[in-house]
């Protein structure tokens, strides 16, 4: 797919921190780390090289950790010029061993592994390590450690069974066997931020306000005199994604709602509510006038969905006909009427960072992917569009503190998160007016009982699943063979992690009960307990 415009390029003026991703479960915690000391950073794929960083104003490197041995066949490796000590470096558990054994180390499994809390021993107190005591506790999980150091390291903390739990080079490298990411490690955020001040001269300016004026500026260079449409599903993805390319092309924007039917109870009105009477005046927040068009496409979706029963088939039905019907709509707005030969119209989407890592999108060669997003990988290869995606590089909850600065209303901000696929991967198989009817009514009873219970603003999501399995009931004496609907509701911060929300079992009863006498075709309800990782928020 050929896309003149992704990502604003504001992060390659921008210090940052690359993070390489060995296949650790904690590569995202990391980027949440630095993120969380106001440093920008992003994550790559482990064998990216030298000269591909080199373009970027790249002030330091973490290397993750990972399932691997680094003594195995193919263990994944790394470009050795990044290690040359032209830049400082932060290995953390597998990142460690490879450092060691690319500088002339040895790593081994000899008896010295080492699973949960530990007590570490810290013999050098300066670097990473200022301020913190002559011991901290910090989590382990390693099966592998360092043997021998490369020449010029030292050992610069111990624990009982490990000799070298951290090591440093005295000047720029470091080595931590344990994991400074995880809340199991209480100071492990101040180990992540001394190497982000004390060793990489970091400034701290990654700021929402910073983000606006510099992502603004660029997609005034970036977009030009053209105009855009925005997919705008009325979340708080889209809506920021709006309201920032509104700020930089003003009434060149114009907002466009696929009404897919595949939404919530009540979603697609109050949506043109919220948004429409924006076209008249100004959009929710600040900024300049915005129009709106909603575009009814609920049969389209449905035919073409019929007899997909495959989630990735789903997303790919999905994705392709949302960006047919934006093709069809920029060409009816007229928005490459006199443009240049095979300059193409623009669309705005409101991806965020999950996404592209859940997606394995194309800018990665190694991560695996977990699911296809409808707006990343779920992209048709042949498009009419070039995708303009400002929030391409933001956790949730920047997007949600971008909003804030933006002035959008917290109706908008802390609106629960909903699938581009909608509830056709809530239902689980076919797709028909039937199901989506019944599982709308019990998805929206949820919602209601959450917030009357003063419980919504409480979970980061939460929703009803129609799964496949029908089971044997009692209702009125009589036999009932009807569908089970799974709830799922979870407390994250970032949605790349995630845990089950422990809600009041009374609030339960009272959903439960809702459901298996407002909605007809259920009866019977389970509670999903489930966390993110292994789970997924979403059940396809």
């Amino acid at each position: 797919m050929e896309t003149a415009v992704r990502q604003p390029a504001t992060a390659t003026a921008r210090q940052t921190i690359a993070i390489l991703d060995f296949g650790s479960q904690y590569t995202q915690l990391i980027a949440r780390r630095v993120r969380d000391s106001r440093v920008y950073c992003e994550i790559f794929p482990h064998d990216v090289t030298a000269d591909e960083l080199g373009a970027r104003n790249i002030v330091g490197l973490i290397l993750s950790g990972g399932p691997a041995s680094v003594y195995e066949d193919g263990a994944p490796q790394i470009d050795p010029k990044l290690l040359d000590g032209s830049l400082p470096v932060l290995g953390i558990c597998y990142g460690m061993q490879l450092m060691a054994t690319v500088l002339g180390g040895e790593v081994g499994p000899e008896g010295l592994r080492e699973y949960g809390p530990a007590s570490v021993r810290l013999t050098e107190r300066d670097g990473i390590f200022e301020g913190l005591g002559d011991s901290e506790r910090a989590w382990m999980s390693h099966g592998d450690s360092v043997l021998r150091l490369p020449p010029g390291f030292a050992s610069i903390a111990t624990t009982e069974r490990l000799p070298i739990a951290a090591m440093s080079d005295g000047g720029r490298r470091y080595g931590l066997q344990f994991h400074p990411e995880v809340m199991h490690t209480p100071r492990g955020a101040e180990v992540v931020r001394n190497f982000l001040f004390r060793v990489c001269g970091c400034v701290g300016d990654w700021t929402p306000a910073a983000f606006v004026e510099e992502t603004v500026a660029e997609l005034r260079r970036t977009v030009g005199d053209r105009s855009a449409i925005c997919a705008l599903s009325g979340g708080v993805d889209s809506a920021v994604a709006a309201a920032l390319v509104a700020r930089a092309i003003g009434a060149r924007l114009t907002c466009v709602f696929i009404d897919t039917g595949l939404m919530r109870e009540g979603e697609a009105e109050q949506v043109v509510a919220t948004f429409g009477s924006a076209s008249a005046g100004h959009p929710p927040g600040q900024g300049p006038p915005l129009r709106l068009i909603r575009v009814d496409a609920s049969e389209r979706f449905l035919s073409k969905l019929t007899g997909a029963v495959d989630p990735e088939q789903k997303r790919a039905i999905i994705g392709e006909e949302f960006i047919r019907a934006f093709e069809e709509e920029a060409a009816r707005a007229g928005l490459t009427a006199g443009r240049p030969a095979g300059e193409k119209a623009l669309l705005v989407q409101g991806t965020i960072y999950p996404d592209v890592i859940e997606s394995k999108s194309r800018d990665s060669t190694t991560s695996a992917r977990i699911k296809t997003h409808h707006n990343v990988g779920g992209l048709p290869e042949i498009m009419a569009l070039d995708v303009v995606e400002p929030l391409r590089r933001l956790f949730k909850d920047e997007v949600r503190r971008v909003g804030a600065e933006l002035g959008l209303p917290d109706a908008i901000l802390w609106r629960h998160p909903f699938p581009g696929p909608g509830l056709a991967v809530r239902v689980i198989g076919p797709v028909d007016r039937e199901s989506l009817d019944a599982l709308r009514r019990a998805d929206a009873i949820f919602l209601e009982e959450l917030r009357a219970a003063d419980l919504y603003r409480q979970v980061a999501q939460a929703f009803a699943v129609l799964t496949p399995v029908r089971s044997v009931g009692v209702m009125g004496d009589g036999r009932t063979y009807g569908s089970l609907v799974a709830l799922r509701a979870v407390t994250t911060e970032d949605f790349m992690t995630a845990d089950w929300a422990r809600l009041p079992y009374e609030l339960l009863a009272r959903v439960s009960a809702r459901i298996v006498n407002e909605v007809p075709a259920v009866n019977r309800v389970v509670y999903d307990i489930s966390s993110k990782p292994p789970a997924t928020i979403e059940w396809e």
